[in-house]
C-alpha cells in the first residue's frame, strides 16, 4: 500500500535506485478506512526521482510515471492466502506502458498479470 510522500526502491536498471511517489492514479479510498488515495501492487503512481546513479538515462530530479511491483501491506489473492515483501518497490514505464529498463530485480507479484504487465512479468526473475 503505497500513498502520496512514500518513498520506494526502483527495482529495474534504468538508473533509479530511489522513488518519491507524488500521485496515485486510480487506487482505492474506501469510505469509512483510510480517506486518501492508496496503491497496491499493479496501480499506475507518478514519480521522482529521489537517487540515481551517475551516468543514467534517468536524473536526479526527473518524474516518471511507476508502477507498483512490491508492497508491504498484505495483498489478499482469490483463493484467501495472502502475499507481503520485505519492501515496496516500483518499475519504471513508459507512456505505452512497457519497463525503461531491461532487467527487473527481485520477485514481482502475480497480480501483474491479471493487470496486463506482461513484459515486467516476463524480464521478473520470480513471480510470486
Amino acid at each position: 500500500m503505497l500513498q502520496q510522500e512514500t518513498r520506494c526502491e526502483v527495482a529495474d536498471n534504468s538508473g533509479a535506485k530511489i522513488a518519491y511517489v507524488i500521485r496515485v492514479y486510480g487506487g482505492s479510498t474506501a469510505t469509512g478506512a483510510f480517506t486518501r488515495r492508496v496503491a497496491h501492487v499493479g496501480d499506475r503512481v507518478f514519480v521522482s526521482i529521489k537517487k540515481a546513479l551517475a551516468g543514467a538515462d534517468v536524473k536526479e530530479g526527473d518524474k516518471a510515471k511507476a508502477v507498483v511491483v512490491r508492497t508491504t501491506k498484505p495483498t489478499k489473492r482469490a483463493d484467501g492466502s495472502y502475499v507481503k515483501f520485505d519492501s515496496n518497490a516500483v518499475v519504471l514505464i513508459q507512456d505505452d506502458g512497457n519497463p525503461k529498463g531491461t532487467r527487473i530485480f527481485g520477485p514481482v507479484a502475480r497480480e501483474l498479470r491479471e493487470k496486463n504487465y506482461m513484459k515486467i512479468v516476463s524480464l521478473a526473475t520470480e513471480v510470486v
